[in-house]
């Protein structure tokens, strides 16, 4: 398995385990409550930023343990890789978009800040997510 795509794999990882704990925590603090009365936006924070330190540490977990058995490939990339990354960031984008309009009508709507802010959190992790299987889809099969 290449840089790249060892990459793409943890992101997705990361990614599934960092909304499933996010899901749970906020309807634990909702509990028999609505969800707009939980302050989520403290646990919105760590879970991004956690996610991120997870992503840069496993991956370079990943990449130490991968180097010990291709010394010479641990950090390769070549024009395949670039065009799959490119690739899958143009099929994540578009949910980023789709977030974002979402976000507008909600503004229009006058809807609570937190519909507004989990719109676009989950647009944001849907982008990454799909744009993620986009890329391994194209790592297993090719590009067309």
């Amino acid at each position: 398995m290449v840089y790249e795509e060892r990459n793409t794999w943890v992101g997705l990882v990361v990614t599934v385990i960092a909304l499933t704990t996010y899901i749970v925590i906020v309807l634990q603090r909702a509990g028999d409550g609505p969800l707009t009365g939980v302050e989520w936006w403290p646990i919105m924070l760590w879970t991004i930023l956690g996610s991120i330190a997870a992503t840069v540490i496993v991956s370079i977990l990943w990449g130490m343990i991968a180097g010990v058995r291709d010394p010479a490939g641990v950090g390769a990339s070549d024009d395949r890789d670039r065009d799959i990354a490119r690739m899958g960031g143009r099929v994540g984008q578009a949910f980023t978009v789709i977030a974002g309009l979402g976000v507008i009508v909600l503004c229009a709507l006058e809807a609570d800040a937190f519909w507004i802010a989990h719109t676009m959190f989950f647009g944001f992790a849907l982008s990454a997510f799909i744009g993620g299987i986009a890329s391994v889809i194209a790592y297993r099969r090719g590009l067309v």
